[in-house]
């Protein structure tokens, strides 16, 4: 292994893999690769290895590789007829094995390549988001007892001189039945252990060694096969009812299938084998989430507009971006399934990105039924065996729709055709941590791009940089021809297309929004969290058995719990923030918890301040919405369906479908109710507290809350029977209150847009934001201070030719201050905010060259276009 410090701001260009056939006549091959380590140096270098004749390794292969005292996964990046002249090919070492060859064709290199360099973030940590969990795998060091010292005591006098730690370790490894453990478990678990080890080494009472990286590997299971015609004459009763099985089952099952059928034993199974009668093989099983069978479905009848939209999208040949900007239920998802149907039947794959994994069964559902076994989802609940499996059946090229989150857009579809991206306002599809911080429109928009087919963008409340970027092209050209855009991507001159579906299907009219001004509501005696309107919608479910939503911004019981008698507010003590009151029915508990860091503590009998018994809770959350409506609508069936209800793995899918079935009559949620949820029954939607959404120390506070009534507005009335939303508030004249009432999308964007311009905030003025943390409050202030001066001082003037004044720097510097929360999981948050023009992106410093600029104790992240700024 040999350094090669040769990667540069253009990035690493994967060779192309023809060229292995053009270096493969020496007798000694080399290679140079990317190493997945930890060291920030390290990950920006390329590094050269001997490759070992037996190994046939090409540009793209995913190696395993001796580095340092550890194996670590790489990536082969281009063979070399000769090592570099400086390095001496004694010391260079072997690259040990492939893991997994050709994983990056050159298209998708270049895409890796676009997201590291525009989020200045280094491109294996893009690599590690990208691939599925356990390709790049890692070794560890291991220590085990010498051979006969688990049995016998070994060097039983040494012990009487051994240090008190090299005991303890002996001993720990001696009740170990395998008798090893991880140098880094010795090491948490005795003090003092590295100088121990080492003693024990030299005695020989211990070994050590190098255990291989832990890679996902292929499931297997073992099959039957039948081989013969004639069954043989030698045969008992039992074995011929055995292969008459067999052979009504089509002469092929599991072994662990036929077991079960036949009742019989494995030893019954082998001595069919040797008579030659079956023959038992390893079969590989992909591992795959288990989906419903489902119906077939056919293509439904398209409304006018739906008709005009289809053939837009058909009749697109290249690249090309598209809004379909459709009212809640005006079909966007038949449009995406009648797109993608000829895509598939012209050999091409279609990628399909939603925003939360909670959407997905639904949606799912949907295509399977339509587009059968050739649909697969792709997202982070599935586990790892599942996630590897899906990716390499991806990689054999098959035609097939990919549904996911949005590391879904990094599915490696060879022949992709087309890209949707539905609900593409939705602030899910950014990533705040870990980095790269990217935005999966962002990188469909140079995915698209890349393998020029169509990117179609999907909303009811669309995002107001895509409506401008999509409307309004002239305004947002600098920004796509601009420098700092061309080294991340090609230029953007492929058409924009604006589709509408202002209509619901079947000509159903938008249900009618009924605002609730809650300050009467306690005027005149009403002490309910649910207004009288809301009251009497609830009891019309009852009484007609119709089914309803209640949306509430926060889950748990109450937003925080105070004492009466002295005010105090019991607090996180990892986290600036109160605790948040939580009840379990299961477990008939009273849980005090940060949403946050996760911290729990039970809820205390009295305060802890003072010891008033009087402890009250304040602000509701979907529990306590819950608790209220058992006590008022007894009978009244709910479900809960918010982040503590759905951790497991499934459960989105076991409660919608327990609520489309009927089993219910409510449906209690957060924001995951908001996401493109199609349940023809629901004829109420009530928001318990909007003001929740509208006062919040963020600019794009209106923009999120008027998407986010609008979309859980949009679930009522999407069958034959008439909707009806009722919006409880404080604020009833807020302008988004308003705009929601009268459903008026076009009216507040350009309300909003007007302020955004006046105040340079995107979508006409671009934001980089630094992010600092650490556990010492002291230091990571004085960093973000030294940070934001230095990035002052070191501002590049603008051009005098421009427009913009020579004197004046091109980007603003904001900040440094503390995050809106300071404290988070005991770690003190800084922050410091870059402003610039949208026609340049300011030419930061090396994201390494920052982060040595930095104490080893502080954190330093770089979110480019951040949507989360609290």
């Amino acid at each position: 292994m040999s350094s090669n410090p040769n990667v540069g701001r253009s990035g690493i260009v994967l060779e192309s893999r023809a060229s292995y056939d053009q270096s493969d006549s020496g007798q000694n091959r080399w290679i140079e690769v990317l190493v997945d380590c930890p060291e920030a140096e390290a990950q920006k270098r390329l590094y050269t290895y001997r490759l070992p004749a037996q190994l046939q390794v090409q540009p793209g292969d995913i190696l395993s590789v001796p580095f340092g005292a550890q194996v670590l996964g790489a990536i082969a990046i281009r063979i070399c007829d000769a090592p570099p002249p400086d390095l001496n090919p004694a010391k260079i070492r072997d690259v040990e094995d492939v893991v997994s060859a050709g994983f990056f064709p050159p298209t998708y290199w270049q895409l890796l390549n676009q997201v590291a360099q525009y989020y200045y973030t280094q491109l294996i940590q893009v690599i590690r988001v990208a691939l599925p969990p356990g390709l790049l795998g890692r070794s560890q060091r291991r220590l085990r007892l010498a051979q006969g010292e688990g049995e016998s005591g070994g060097q039983a006098g040494s012990a009487h001189y051994l240090s008190p730690a090299a005991c303890q370790i002996l001993e720990l490894l001696k009740a170990q039945p395998s008798g090893d453990y991880s140098f880094v478990y010795l090491q948490r678990q005795v003090k003092g252990a590295y100088r121990s080890i080492r003693e024990l080494l030299r005695l020989k009472l211990v070994e050590s060694y190098l255990e291989p990286p832990r890679t996902q590997r292929p499931k297997l299971q073992k099959a039957v096969t039948l081989v013969v015609d004639v069954f043989p004459l030698d045969l008992t009763q039992r074995q011929r009812e055995i292969l008459e099985v067999l052979r009504r089952r089509g002469g092929d099952l599991l072994l662990t299938e036929l077991l079960q059928i036949c009742n019989a034993s494995s030893s019954t199974i082998k001595t069919l084998e040797q008579k030659g009668c079956v023959v038992i093989q390893e079969r590989e099983m992909l591992r795959t989430s288990a989906e419903p069978l489902l119906a077939g479905d056919q293509p439904k009848a398209l409304t006018p507009a739906q008709s005009e939209a289809l053939e837009a999208i058909a009749s697109l040949s290249g690249f090309a971006k598209v809004l379909l900007h459709g009212v809640t239920g005006s079909g966007k998802t038949e449009v995406y399934l009648q797109a993608i149907a000829p895509i598939l039947e012209r050999g091409q794959s279609a990628l399909v990105l939603v925003p939360e994994i909670g959407l997905t069964p639904q949606l799912t559902d949907r295509f399977r039924a339509r587009f059968g076994n050739k649909v697969c989802v792709y997202h982070s609940a599935l586990s790892d065996g599942e996630r590897y499996d899906t990716w390499r059946q991806m990689l054999a090229g098959a035609a097939q729709v990919v549904i996911g989150t949005r590391s879904a857009i990094f599915a490696p579809l060879p022949r992709l055709g087309l890209i949707v991206l539905d609900e593409e306002h939705d602030s899910s599809f950014k990533q705040d941590q870990p980095a790269p911080t990217y935005h999966a429109r962002t990188v469909a928009t140079w995915r698209a791009e890349l393998e020029n087919c169509p990117l179609v963008l999907g909303s009811a409340t669309p995002s107001l940089e895509t409506w401008l970027n999509i409307t309004s092209p002239e305004l947002t050209a600098s920004t796509q021809n601009s420098d700092a855009m061309n080294r991340v991507s090609p230029t953007q001159n492929a058409l924009t297309h604006y589709l509408s579906l202002p209509e619901r299907i079947q000509s159903r009219p938008l249900p009618p929004v009924e605002v609730v001004d809650m300050r009467q509501e306690l005027q005149q005696g009403n002490r309910s969290i649910f207004s009288r309107s809301l009251q009497e919608g609830l009891q019309q479910l009852q009484d007609q058995g119709k089914q309803g939503i209640l949306f509430i911004h926060r889950r748990g019981h109450s937003t925080f719990v105070s004492c009466r008698s002295c005010g105090y507010v019991i607090e996180c003590p990892h986290c600036d923030v109160s605790l948040s009151y939580h009840h379990t029915h299961e477990e008939a508990a009273e849980l005090l918890r940060c949403h946050y860091c996760n911290f729990v503590r039970s809820h205390p009998q009295s305060c802890p301040e003072c010891g008033s018994p009087y402890l009250k809770f304040f602000g509701s959350g979907t529990q306590r919405v819950a608790q209220e409506l058992a006590q008022q609508f007894p009978q009244l069936r709910y479900i809960r369906f918010d982040s503590d209800t759905t951790r497991t793995k499934g459960a989105h899918r076991t409660l919608l479908t327990r609520f489309t079935n009927g089993e219910a009559d409510l449906l209690i949620g957060t924001q995951m109710l908001t996401k493109g949820l199609d349940i023809s029954q629901v004829t109420l939607v009530g928001v318990v507290a909007a003001d929740g959404l509208l006062h919040l120390p963020d600019y794009r506070a209106s923009e999120r809350a008027f998407q986010t009534l609008t979309q859980v507005a949009g679930r009522a009335g999407r069958g034959n029977d008439p909707g009806q939303v009722i919006i409880q508030t404080y604020s009833p004249e807020h302008a988004v209150i308003q705009a929601v009432r009268r459903h008026q999308y076009q009216s507040f964007i350009e309300t909003e847009l007007e302020q955004r311009e006046a105040l340079n905030y995107p979508p006409y003025g671009r934001l980089i934001l630094l992010r600092l943390s650490s556990t010492d409050a002291a230091e990571v202030q004085e960093t973000a201070e030294m940070l934001a001066a230095g990035l002052a001082s070191n501002a590049p003037q603008g051009d005098s030719s421009s427009d913009t004044s020579s004197t004046n720097p091109m980007y603003e510097v904001l900040g440094p201050a503390p995050a809106s929360i300071l404290r988070v999981a005991n770690r003190y948050r800084w922050q410091i905010m870059l402003k610039f023009a949208p026609d340049s992106l300011p030419e930061l410093p090396d994201f390494n060259e920052l982060r040595l600029l930095c104490p080893s104790s502080v954190s330093l992240t770089i979110d480019v276009d951040p949507l989360n700024l609290m």
